[in-house]
C-alpha cells in the first residue's frame, strides 16, 4: 500500500480529497510507518519537496497532526520547531486504555445489531482470526502482516458499530497505536493462544448479542496488549524522548 493511498491503521474513510487532506494523510503515514522517526525534527521545506507540494498544505497538515498528538513543538510560540512525537511508556499506557474504551463502545453497539447483521460481522471476524492463526503457524507472526490482520479484525466490528463521532476519535488514535506496534513488534511478549482466545470471547459476545460482555472483552484485550507493550518499552527504551 502506498502512503498516498491510505493512512496506516485507520478504520474509517480516508483523508479528504483536497491537497491539504492528502498532504495530511501522507505525512501522518510517514510518521506511523517510522519513516519520520520519533523525536526527529520536521522541516517544512524538506517535507514539501519530498511530497511535491507547497509549504501551505504542509503547514496545515502539521497543525492538524500536532492537535492529534503525532507532532510536538520543541518551543512554545509561533516559531516552535515541530518534531515527531516520542514514543513513551506513559503515553502507551494512556493510549491503550483509550482505544480499549473506544473499541469497547463499538463492540457494544455491534452486539446490538439485528441478528443477520451480527452474523455477517461474526463470520468475517472468525475468518480473520483463522488467518491470524495460520500466519502465526507459518512462523511469521513477528512481521507486520500478522498485525495487519489483527488491525483488520478490530476494524471489522468498529466499522459495524461506531458512529461518525466515534470513528473520528478512533481514526485519530488508532494509527498512534500502530506506531508503537511497528517499533516494538519484535520485543513484545506475545501469547498466541491467549490473544486468539480473547478474540473468540469478543466474537462470541457479539454473536449472542451481549453488549456488556462484548465491551468488557474488547477492553480486556487492549489492557493485555498494553501490558505487553509497556514491558517491551521498558526493555528496549523509549524512542525520541531525550
Amino acid at each position: 500500500m502506498d502512503a498516498s493511498e491510505e493512512v496506516a491503521g485507520t478504520c474509517g474513510p480516508s483523508s479528504n480529497g483536497d491537497r491539504s487532506g492528502r498532504t495530511y494523510g501522507r505525512l501522518r503515514d510517514l510518521i506511523v510507518r517510522g519513516q519520520l522517526a520519533p523525536g526527529s525534527r520536521i522541516i517544512e521545506t524538506e517535507v514539501s519537496e519530498r511530497l511535491e507540494v507547497s509549504r501551505t498544505p504542509v503547514r496545515s497538515a502539521l497543525q492538524r497532526l500536532e492537535q492529534e498528538g503525532f507532532v510536538e513543538s520543541q518551543n512554545s510560540g509561533k516559531r516552535g520547531r515541530p518534531m515527531v512525537a516520542p514514543l513513551t511508556r506513559s503515553d502507551a499506557h494512556e493510549l491503550m486504555y483509550l482505544l480499549g474504551s473506544l473499541e469497547g463502545l463499538a463492540a457494544r453497539w455491534t452486539a446490538r445489531l439485528e441478528e443477520d447483521d451480527r452474523q455477517e460481522v461474526v463470520n468475517r471476524l472468525r475468518e480473520l482470526n483463522a488467518r491470524m492463526e495460520n500466519e502465526a503457524e507459518s512462523g511469521t507472526r513477528g512481521n507486520t502482516r500478522f498485525f495487519d490482520i489483527d488491525a483488520e479484525f478490530h476494524c471489522t466490528f468498529v466499522r459495524s458499530g461506531a458512529g461518525p463521532r466515534l470513528l473520528h476519535l478512533h481514526g485519530s488514535h488508532r494509527p498512534q497505536a500502530e506506531r508503537y506496534f511497528r517499533y516494538y513488534v519484535e520485543m513484545q511478549e506475545y501469547s498466541l493462544d491467549r490473544s486468539l482466545a480473547e478474540h473468540e470471547d469478543m466474537i462470541e459476545a457479539i454473536g449472542t448479542g451481549d453488549p456488556e460482555v462484548a465491551e468488557e472483552a474488547v477492553e480486556r484485550n487492549w489492557r493485555n496488549a498494553g501490558a505487553r507493550l509497556e514491558r517491551a518499552i521498558e526493555m528496549a527504551g523509549e524512542r525520541g524522548n531525550w
